[in-house]
């Protein structure tokens, strides 16, 4: 179980205020260039009663959209987390992820480099789609170093919340929903987070299906930035996942028919995708010691894999290298002498940052967009730490 999940048994019910003095961090700019726009979806499944929490009658969720904008300078940059989350985050998962103490760090001030609900550029046409699930108890947002990158060169990228799993999420009106996963989950827990995890998801894609008719899936029927309805390619869609966020990616890919390709960013697969493996295009991308051999799920999926196939290890890396961490922890090991190594490993945080957002772009650009790439023929000289495993 990863830090993330572990640190649900910390939860509290008053969070603490950033102290005058908190650091404020900085996520890495796409490096595009492209202006972005972010807007949040409040989605409610009324399918099926809540799977953590029996007395909510009906399955929410909150998802943010991620998409290449048209230029909206006047418009405020979207802060990565809501100001309630990010306080409960501060109280919870940080100190367990990051080890810092609750009020050292502004969560809440780190901007994106997205504006809030700006239109969306429809010079290129609609854009193809990609899901993106955090790992086990993590939020959503803890992935927008990867998210924005794909934003910025020509992606939709919805970001999911997986609500009473992840330690908290915020909800409009000033509702904070923290985890009801169990403090000491069995292996019945785990994969009933990993179904409810792919329920989550084919419900976003039939709430993306309404976006693409004209609809309005928001709960609250909040206007949608312009351009939004309509403007997504759902012909062409990717699963990417950090962790049990990338088993997720592995599973949907298997199982929905409208998902084309997948990434799954150094988690150990869960479900039926474990035997089958897949018959789409999949990237694993693994740390430095995840091997095929200390992961017995890592074998039988790669073996049973028919279609297009790539596996890639990051020398000096670690599992949280492949987070917001790996821009973050480095800040924090400046300012508050967090101990980087034992999170995020050894490779330099810029190279290993500009190596996977090189890499997962390549991908998705080659699978979903037809664009062609040598990046995956062997050992690349721009990125010497990237080891091709047969």
């Amino acid at each position: 179980m990863g830090l993330a999940l572990a640190a649900v048994a910390t939860l509290t019910a008053a969070p603490a205020a950033a102290e005058p003095s908190a650091v404020r961090l900085r996520l890495p700019a796409p490096t595009c260039g492209s202006p972005i726009g972010v807007t949040d979806l409040h989605l409610v499944d009324k399918s099926r009663p809540d799977p953590w929490v029996a007395a909510r009658p009906y399955r929410e969720l909150m998802v943010s959209v991620w998409y290449p904008a048209g230029g909206s300078p006047r418009l405020p940059l979207a802060s990565q987390m809501a100001p309630l989350a990010a306080a409960d985050f501060d109280d919870t998962l940080a100190p367990a992820l990051f080890g810092t103490r609750p009020g050292t760090v502004d969560w809440a001030a780190t901007t994106t480099h997205a504006r809030a609900d700006a239109p969306v550029d429809r010079r290129a046409g609609r854009v193809p789609v990609v899901l993106f699930s955090a790992g086990a108890g993590a939020p959503r947002t803890i992935g927008a170093t990867l998210v924005e990158e794909l934003a910025s060169r020509g992606y939709a990228v919805v970001t999911v919340d997986h609500t009473y799993e992840a330690a908290q999420v915020e909800f409009p009106g000033g509702r904070l929903e923290r985890s009801a996963f169990p403090q000491r989950p069995t292996q019945e827990d785990m994969a009933k987070a990993q179904r409810v995890r792919e329920e989550d998801m084919r419900f976003v894609l039939d709430q993306l299906a309404r976006l693409g008719r004209g609809d309005n899936p928001d709960a609250e029927r909040r206007r949608l930035p312009a351009g939004l309805r309509g403007g997504l390619d759902l012909t062409r869609i990717g699963a990417l996942g950090h962790s049990m966020g990338g088993a997720t990616a592995a599973q949907l890919t298997h199982g929905d028919r409208r998902v084309d390709a997948g990434v799954n960013l150094d988690g150990g697969f869960r479900g039926s995708v474990a035997t089958t493996g897949v018959a789409k295009p999949f990237l694993q991308i693994a740390a430095e010691n995840h091997t095929r051999a200390s992961d017995p799920s890592w074998r039988s999926f790669w073996d049973r894999s028919t279609g297009w196939k790539r596996e890639l290890r990051f020398t000096g890396t670690a599992h949280y290298s492949f987070s917001d961490a790996e821009a973050v922890v480095p800040q924090l090991a400046g300012e508050l002498g967090v101990p980087a190594g034992d999170i995020i490993g050894t490779m330099d945080p810029r190279r290993a940052v500009t190596a996977q957002r090189a890499y997962v772009s390549a991908f998705f650009d080659l699978h979903l967009k037809g664009r062609q790439t040598t990046l995956f023929d062997g050992l690349s000289s721009r990125f010497p730490e990237v080891k091709p495993i047969p």
